[in-house]
């Protein structure tokens, strides 16, 4: 069962996104900064990132050496976290950006917005290569499949949008959840796992389109999946304050963390995996929680 290990508390807001490079995590939060903590120590980096906006998605590129900041007014920021110099800086989105992730196999990174819009980045210039518009309303969640072939968004008019990544063409659409998808990840044999506004979970095989289960999981909107692979356990984090723990397998019932568990007081709006047997949670009660199997 899992138990929490480090309490990070600093924040004056909500927390959004979460990175982790191995020794410190980063936080990204509607108090305008991007925060650094040290998990050994569990204390507060001095490394502090204050924005004219809040900032909404983070995400650490090129092996950690660049961090790249997405702001609720659509601006992106990269940084040099070497040489601790902003190095790039563009208005291509003009609304909240959502999600940031990193494609290390194909050298791309992505950003998603609140308008439905899509751009693909080059991580060796930070270039932009192509722009995408959706038409699909808010674009919440990027996943990106081990072979870096695929990725998918979860997208507020309910659908699964699956698009390769040689012409990024959007080769599958699945309607996955009424009122929106929120959050999705890959997972072995041609599945995708989602999580919606309608506090669903669904696992599908992304390539016939088929739903192989859906499950009622939580009582709101579910912001977050991750994978503990070795464990072979889904983590899901909601709206509704908790966190649970899913056998991958099956997708039984594992562990419910909520507030009796020493949990969150608000939502849980995201996830990173820490290794093979730790994850942190981030929340509206301006804290993030370090989790540990044992």
């Amino acid at each position: 069962m899992f138990h929490k290990f480090k309490e990070f508390s600093g924040h004056g807001a909500g927390i959004y996104s979460l990175a982790f490079d191995g020794q410190f995590i980063y936080s990204a939060s509607a108090d305008h900064y991007v925060a650094r903590w040290n998990l050994a120590s569990g204390e507060q980096d001095r490394f502090a990132i204050k924005f004219d906006f809040p900032a909404y998605s983070i995400a650490l590129l090129n092996n950690a050496e660049f961090l790249a900041v997405g702001l609720s007014s659509g601006d992106l920021h990269i940084f040099d976290l070497i040489n601790r110099v902003e190095v790039k800086f563009y208005k291509q989105h003009t609304k909240a950006i959502f999600c940031i992730a990193e494609n290390q196999a194909k050298k791309q990174f992505y950003t998603v917005d609140a308008d439905g819009n899509l751009s693909i980045w080059d991580t060796e210039k930070f270039s932009l290569l192509l722009y995408l518009p959706i038409d699909c309303g808010k674009v919440r969640r990027i996943a990106i499949d081990e072979s870096g072939e695929n990725f998918a968004l979860a997208c507020q008019d309910g659908t699964i949008r699956i698009f390769e990544t040689a012409y990024f063409n959007e080769i599958r659409t699945i309607k996955a959840h009424e009122g929106g998808t929120t959050s999705l990840v890959f997972v072995p044999n041609n599945e995708i796992i989602s999580g919606g506004k309608d506090a669903h979970i669904c696992r599908w095989n992304w390539k016939s389109e088929i739903c192989l289960k859906r499950i009622p999981a939580h009582n709101f909107s579910i912001y977050d999946l991750q994978v503990l692979k070795t464990k072979n356990l889904l983590v899901s984090a909601s709206r509704d304050k908790t966190i649970k723990v899913w056998n991958l397998q099956d997708l039984s019932i594992y562990q419910r963390i909520d507030l009796k568990q020493k949990g969150h007081r608000h939502s849980v709006n995201a996830l990173q995996i820490l290794d093979d047997t730790s994850f942190v949670s981030a929340s509206d009660d301006k804290r993030s929680l370090c989790w540990k199997c044992e």
